[in-house]
């Protein structure tokens, strides 16, 4: 993977490509709040000869930092998009998780017709009707719930809480670690991300999926409400949905081999359908 760097007004974004040809498919790799490029090394791996591969530190997160929280979930998507076409990327197939998904919605929502397919790792929808007023209340006051719990509690809770094997909570805690010493930037970050996700809400727009879209949940994920979305997701729209056994919120770290064979169906069907 070749490491390169995408300049905004508000800092600069460091991702991560493989290039194998303009015919080939491009899976676009989306990491969860506070988690990094990382998260889909497994993923990485496995795809290696199989299609064009992006994955990137979301702006703020890791070394793409500094950079200002001034930005929505709508600026990000442009920016992603910017970084495709300057690359010569066509032929998308995303794969979100968690907050990753959230800014896929969004990125269809922008961009109707740019992606050939939709894979959503522990996430929820971004329509209103999906989400309570409480829970909805609760997205705009994380920040000072980040900052004042203690560091080695929510350090603990984090990599135990997302992940289930020894793999993947070593991989979640590593990826934490990029914050300690400083955990009012930890605190402003996540803040920061459930705010713009109450945003994107908030908008009630469509968030239309007219590609093949698959649904990934763990049945051991504890973040928040994750498994409900999943199921009403499915119920309201007839999406598919597999569900990892025993996987936590990161359950593309917790069984990547099951995770990868969802992918690549699912890149076999966008294929058919283009």
């Amino acid at each position: 993977m070749e490491e390169k760097v995408y300049t905004t007004p508000l800092g600069d974004i460091h991702y991560w490509i493989q290039w194998k040809g303009k015919d080939a498919q491009t899976l676009v790799f989306l990491p969860g709040l506070t988690a990094d490029h990382r998260l889909f090394d497994k993923q990485i791996e496995y795809f290696a000869n199989k299609a064009n591969l992006f994955v990137w530190d979301a702006p703020g997160h890791a070394s793409s930092y500094p950079f200002s929280l001034r930005f929505s979930m709508d600026d990000e998507a442009r920016w992603l998009m910017a970084i495709l076409r300057e690359n010569g990327f066509s032929n998308f197939v995303l794969v979100g998780q968690s907050l990753g998904g959230y800014i896929g919605q969004v990125f269809t929502q922008l961009f109707p017709g740019a992606l050939q397919g939709f894979v959503a790792i522990d996430s929820a929808p971004l329509q209103r009707c999906y989400i309570t007023k409480a829970e909805l209340w609760l997205l705009k006051r994380m920040e000072p719930v980040y900052r004042y719990l203690p560091w080695q509690w929510l350090l603990k809770q984090g990599t135990r809480g997302v992940a289930t094997t020894e793999y993947g909570r070593k991989l979640m805690r590593s990826m934490m670690l990029v914050y300690d010493g400083d955990q009012p930037r930890y605190a402003a970050l996540s803040g920061h991300g459930f705010r713009m996700l109450a945003e994107a809400i908030e908008t009630n727009r469509p968030y239309s999926l007219t590609c093949p879209v698959l649904l990934i949940c763990g049945t051991k994920d504890q973040a928040g409400s994750c498994r409900r979305y999943a199921k009403a997701w499915h119920k309201k729209t007839g999406f598919p949905l597999v569900w990892i056994e025993k996987a936590g919120h990161n359950s593309n770290t917790d069984a990547p081999a099951q995770v990868n064979s969802c992918i690549e169906r699912l890149m076999n069907s966008a294929r058919k359908n283009t």
